[in-house]
């Protein structure tokens, strides 16, 4: 039954929905969260602190900038969820990061900091060195530091220059004793940029066995009097700028896509500030005000840190301790073989008897490279199709479609070159393919492929066969170890036609062709999650027993939203794992209270999406590309798919039932839309569902020894 005017009226309320951008920083708290739970080992709790400031990062380079340029054109309109206006949006992101920043600076300083020093591992100042040090430390900025440094003097003819996207810089107040007491010129401003070719840790030589370190802005602020001689340092303040990265890509008239990225992407490390991040204990206020004016930045987007500016340099510094602290990492865990591959079978012959399953980084990525390369050497295949988003450095996926292209196979590539932050990798590997032969198209202006499709086209024994791989995640091999995401292989002949026609579409001039299987959006995808939600609704009015799962990294889309809404009050029991943003609050009454909302934040980043309807014991399952936001049903293309093979279909029941239980790294929302840990509860067994999971693998490769 549709919604009734008065229904839509009532479930428009702003109290039922989570403000999106708020949203998002309370799954940056839960990642926070992390760096605080003692059963992280202690060097995996520092990355996750480094994770958190790489998040944020990313959040005000793109969510706070567009919400700023909407302040400053004059853009007052609410967002039609939570009922905000930009501005208030902001307000609300500056109280909660403030709270947020603070708990993750005393994280590290009150927290990590004295278990490091237990374990060994110190970082000193200056004043903690001992003689020995001193002179080392010295020498090596003498060497190999001030060689790099470049003073930036700032007067009337040398004015406050661009500083660089997440540099950081050090502003430096001189005194001139040549000039009078009293005289206007005798303090002097320069900066002074801390380069990020050299390692943020230095590492100190002792003979304790300790592992000891200092920060390289601690050690150029030391002897920054060597680069202003004749000159009195008064104060160094260590600051850090934020600016504006979105890209502003005019496409209609753009006459070449890829130029017109390249010419962008210059233009990235110089937008507007949006955030100032300073060192707390020794910043000079006249050095804050004249950044604030110099920035045209508002005093609640300056964070006062009483850590380290800039903790992302703890990636580095992990991967420098992990090969020696062992102890103090998570135990390797070994992607296995997949279960539905046979060792030493091909996998065109398996795929003519069945599909294929694949979970990632549970089972290794490794059959995804074999499928694309093997079929680049296969003299049999005459062609291979391919959506490429983001893909790793040196990226094997692009080896072997540069390689089928010189084996004389037709091969066609959409590069998204509009995947954020991945826009020039992307435009070189355009390039690449380009040049080996390849056909390289870029997408449909205005929409960003963001779909996971490889075609492979063979002809055996005079007959056409085509196998078809989709996906959750991207052809990336590297983070295919890090985020959890599925993968289904076929050879079924429509989902070969329907790839077919997909990917002509996307490459040609056509209308939206029929899909016997596939769900594509912008087109269908939210038609067609609306029309299984009625379906559920319908079936339980009928018998009772309607069931929803759905598995998605955010849940932002309003119309999908009312629709579970709607479900909710229908009786229908609903079940949500969002790991990200999620507008949907649960649990209020007459609106969700049959709708639950957990979070697992782990190990692994939850990136997979699948799509469960009870459909009165019929199970329909659906992976995707893509998650229930506005931007994947309405500006991307985007690919769900339906999993038919009973086998697949257990599989993955048994993996949103292992989420469903997981009581140690879930979180669930309650109805004012906060977080709260799911707790072992009396004479319960913890429930590690991303562990679990490894180690069923593991299981299955012995028994199958």
């Amino acid at each position: 039954m549709a919604l009734t005017d008065q229904m839509i009226l009532s479930l428009n309320s702003p109290t039922f929905y989570n403000n999106r951008e708020l949203s998002w920083l309370a799954f940056n708290e839960r990642v926070l969260e992390e760096a605080l739970d003692d059963r992280n080992p202690l060097l995996e709790r520092l990355k996750f602190l480094a994770i958190f400031s790489s998040n944020l990062d990313e959040f005000f380079m793109v969510r706070v900038a567009g919400l700023k340029d909407q302040v400053k054109a004059g853009f007052s309109k609410r967002e039609n969820k939570a009922g905000l206006t930009p501005k208030e949006q902001l307000k609300a992101i500056a109280n909660k990061n403030h709270e947020l920043v603070e708990l993750q600076c005393e994280t590290f300083t009150d927290v990590i900091i004295p278990m490091l020093k237990d374990e060994g591992i110190e970082f000193l100042q200056m004043n903690e060195l001992n003689e020995e040090q001193f002179i080392r430390l010295e020498e090596y900025f003498d060497e190999n530091i001030f060689p790099v440094l470049t003073p930036m003097a700032i007067d009337a003819y040398r004015p406050f220059p661009m500083l660089a996207n997440k540099s950081l810089n050090l502003a430096v107040v001189l005194e001139d004793e040549n000039e009078d007491e009293f005289s206007e010129y005798r303090l002097k401003t320069a900066l002074v940029q801390v380069p990020s070719v050299i390692d943020r840790f230095v590492p100190l030589k002792n003979s304790n066995c300790k592992l000891q370190f200092i920060l390289l802005e601690d050690v150029i602020s030391y002897f920054i009097y060597k680069l202003f001689r004749g000159y009195k340092v008064v104060s160094t303040s260590i600051f850090r700028i934020t600016r504006n990265a979105d890209l502003t890509i005019h496409e209609e008239g753009a006459r070449d896509l890829l130029k017109e990225i390249e010419k962008e992407l210059k233009k990235r490390k110089w937008g507007a500030a949006v955030r100032l991040e300073i060192q707390a204990g020794c910043f000079d206020e006249n050095i804050l005000r004249y950044l604030l004016e110099e920035l045209e930045i508002h005093e609640k987007d300056v964070y006062e840190m009483k850590a380290p500016l800039d903790l992302t340099f703890l990636f580095s510094f992990y991967k420098e301790l992990a090969t020696v602290k062992e102890q103090l990492v998570y135990e390797t865990l070994i992607p296995q073989p997949p279960q539905d591959i046979p060792s030493d079978e091909d996998i065109f012959d398996i795929l003519s008897e069945k599909d294929i399953f694949l979970h990632h980084p549970y089972e290794s990525f490794e059959p995804v490279v074999d499928f694309v390369s093997d079929a680049a050497d296969d003299r049999d295949v005459l062609a291979i199709k391919q959506t490429l988003y983001r893909v790793s450095g040196g990226s094997p996926i692009i080896e072997a479609l540069k390689r089928a292209a010189e084996n004389g196979k037709q091969v066609t590539v959409l590069v998204e070159l509009k995947a954020r932050f991945d826009e020039e990798n992307n435009v070189q590997w355009a390039k690449e393919l380009e040049k080996a032969g390849c056909h390289v198209i870029y997408g449909m202006t205005y929409l960003k492929t963001h779909s996971k499709i490889t075609l492979v086209v063979r002809r055996k024994n005079n007959r056409i066969e085509r196998f078809v791989h989709l996906g959750t995640g991207n052809y990336n091999d590297q983070t295919a170890k890090l985020y959890t995401d599925m993968g289904l292989l076929t050879s079924k002949r429509k989902f070969g036609i329907d790839a077919t026609n997909f990917f002509n579409y996307l490459s040609g001039y056509t209308e939206k062709p029929h899909f016997h299987h596939l769900s594509v959006a912008p087109f269908d995808i939210r038609t067609d999650y609306l029309s299984l939600i009625d379906a559920e609704i319908m079936f339980h009015k009928k018998y009772g027993n309607g069931r929803i799962i759905a598995k998605m990294n955010s849940l932002t889309d309003k119309v999908i939203i009312m629709k579970l809404y709607e479900a909710s009050n229908a009786g229908v029991k609903i079940d949500l794992i969002v790991r990200g943003i999620c507008c949907l609050r649960p649990k209020v009454k007459n609106v969700s209270e049959n709708i639950n909302v957990r979070s697992i934040v782990g190990r692994f980043l939850e990136h997979s999406r699948i799509y469960y309807f009870h459909h009165n014991g019929e199970e329909k399952i659906f992976l995707s590309s893509a998650d229930m936001m506005t931007r994947n049903m309405e500006k991307r293309v985007e690919i769900l798919f339906p999993i038919y093979d009973g086998e697949i279909k257990r599989r993955l029941n048994h993996i949103l039932d292992l989420q469903l239980n997981d009581n140690t790294k879930a979180r669930a929302q309650d109805e004012d839309g906060v977080y709260h840990y799911v707790t072992v509860q009396n004479g319960e067994q913890e429930v590690d569902s991303q562990l679990i999971l490894f180690n069923e693998a593991y299981k299955v490769l012995e028994d199958e020894e």
